[in-house]
């Protein structure tokens, strides 16, 4: 029987990962389940990620797009500190104010780096990443700085279900801007 040509299966199998470790958590994410949810057969997931840590790699990748490109469309290279603070502080609010799910998906992801090593330079990519955009407007230091501090803000909002306060993070954002 002839191979099927599928070019979007390799897009839809991290699509489908992305989904499961969602729903279930990385520890309910396996080839099996990662197959019946993007519904290919099992051997095509194994073909195109040979581990679940290379699965991993790749959900994390696609995962950690999401908060920098809030960052990239709600703040500008342009405008001045004052201006900054605000506007990191929106953008925090509009990232957690969306799709609780996909915010929780990526710090999982990001957090896993902690036990998975084959994370980890996917998780310093995205931390480069938004330190890149944040340096627009900024010295490299206070980028990092702010960095820190909204990945703070994030993991206190999501572990302990509280809502998120824009006037606060702007005040504790304001603070580190010289």
């Amino acid at each position: 029987m002839p191979r099927r040509h599928d070019p979007g299966r390799r897009q839809r199998i991290i699509d489908a990962a992305i989904r499961v470790v969602g729903r279930d958590g990385i520890a309910g994410l396996s080839h099996r389940s990662v197959a019946a949810e993007a519904d290919v057969p099992l051997g095509s997931t194994t073909y195109h990620f040979a581990t679940l840590e290379e699965l991993l790699v790749a959900a994390l990748r696609q995962a950690g797009e999401g908060f920098s490109g809030v960052l990239a469309e709600l703040v500008p290279d342009h405008g001045g500190p004052d201006r900054l603070a605000a506007q990191l502080a929106r953008a925090l609010g509009v990232w957690l104010g969306g799709e609780r799910t996909g915010v929780e998906l990526e710090y999982e992801l990001y957090l896993a780096a902690l036990r998975r090593p084959a994370l980890r330079p996917v998780a310093a990519e995205w931390t480069e990443r938004v330190a890149v955009l944040l340096t627009r407007r900024t010295d490299p230091v206070t980028a990092r700085a702010l960095l820190a501090l909204m990945d703070g803000l994030c993991l206190q909002v999501l572990l302990t279900g509280g809502s998120y306060d824009e006037d606060f993070a702007r005040t504790l954002l304001a603070r580190l801007i010289p």
